[in-house]
């Protein structure tokens, strides 16, 4: 939790006016310099102290899971969370050196005039060093809200990813195939909400999730939607369900779902994948070809790709539950293949340990 700067220099301010001098100290000049040294030493402290704890309890982005670093990056922009920790440490540093200074200059002082003076220096300083630089604290604030609003998941529970261009009925398969109500996960740098379901086969769980539509283009250009699924594909334990659309509905032309869907099986090939042909009761008997295609391509991977989608692929119609228990089978069967993959990088990862 993390408090607003002004309500942790008022709350620090009443906590060390409240502060009385050593007792039996019977020179008035004396008594004075020692209460305003000891305010000026409690102010001090009651604001280092909790700036420090933020700074001890924000996790380093070293020691952060890959995938919650691309978040962060994705919400605050690159380099952006160090930096509030990093001026948020230096007001610390310089709240500590101040208050020692003018706490020092109270503690020499030969009069009682002259302590009193020096008490609302202090006082002064330090209230002038946090109204110019207490912003760090409202932007560490409102990181802190920020990240308590992410949607949690699980970074090691296996996970089936639906992925794919806009539009092509990635959502309908999570509601699908889920097992409960997906929720719909809202991350801040989206108005977009994500949908994360839940699949339980013999007792195990297993994470559903469909990801924003990938658009024909180089990384340099993809928006933060984009990276999102490509942080999912790149970081978590994911098991890739991926959706075509060759009934010309979601508004990309088969050649540019063709483009997108070499790229990422090229970059993604590791992964368990399936592919899955959605609305397959809009198909017609000749394949689709948008007017900004070329009709007579020589490419023949493309032109089998127009008809009948890439080899293998499961044709599926949510509308008319055409292919779907099919469909759930083979989801099954590919949980299952990433549960036992898992385990077995584990075990690998354990070997490492001990040797």
């Amino acid at each position: 939790m993390v408090m607003p700067s002004v309500d942790i220099f008022q709350s620090a301010l009443r906590k060390a006016k409240r502060v009385l001098p050593t007792k039996g100290i019977a020179n008035v000049a004396k008594r004075e310099r020692n209460r305003g040294a000891k305010q000026l030493d409690a102010l001090m402290k009651e604001l280092a102290v909790p700036l420090r704890g933020y700074i001890e309890n924000f996790p380093k982005r070293i020691y952060l899971h890959p995938y919650e670093r691309s978040l962060i990056e994705l919400t605050f922009g690159a380099g952006n969370y160090e930096e509030v920790l990093k001026k948020v440490d230096a007001l610390r540093k310089k709240v500590v050196s101040v208050g020692k200074e003018h706490a020092s200059l109270c503690a020499k002082s030969l009069s009682k005039k002259e302590a009193e003076e020096r008490l609302t220096e202090g006082l002064e300083k330090l209230q002038e060093i946090f109204k110019c630089e207490g912003q760090a604290i409202d932007d560490l604030l409102y990181i802190a809200k920020t990240l308590r609003a992410m949607p949690v998941v699980d970074l090691e529970m296996p996970t089936l990813c639906l992925v794919g261009a806009p539009n092509v009925g990635k959502s309908s398969l999570v509601r699908l195939l889920s097992t409960g109500k997906p929720e719909v996960c809202n991350y801040p740098f989206t108005t977009r909400g994500i949908l994360m379901g839940h699949i339980t086969l013999d007792y195990q769980h297993f994470q559903v999730t469909d990801t924003p539509g990938l658009l024909k283009r180089c990384d340099e250009d993809r928006n933060n939607l984009e990276k999102l699924t490509l942080a999912v594909l790149s970081h978590l334990p994911t098991a890739i369900l991926y959706v075509h659309d060759l009934s010309g509905q979601c508004g990309m032309s088969p050649s540019d779902q063709f483009m997108i869907y070499k790229e990422i099986s090229e970059r993604f090939g590791n992964h368990l994948w399936l592919d899955v042909i959605s609305k397959c009761d809009l198909l017609k008997e000749s394949p689709v070809v948008f007017i900004t295609e070329d009709r007579e391509v020589d490419h023949l991977e493309l032109a089998n790709y127009r008809k009948i989608g890439p080899e293998g692929a499961l044709r599926v119609s949510v509308k008319n539950e055409d292919g779907i228990d099919k469909l759930k089978k083979k989801v099954h069967e590919l949980l299952m293949s990433q549960m036992e993959r898992i385990k077995s990088k584990r075990i690998q990862d354990n070997i490492k340990v001990l040797r």
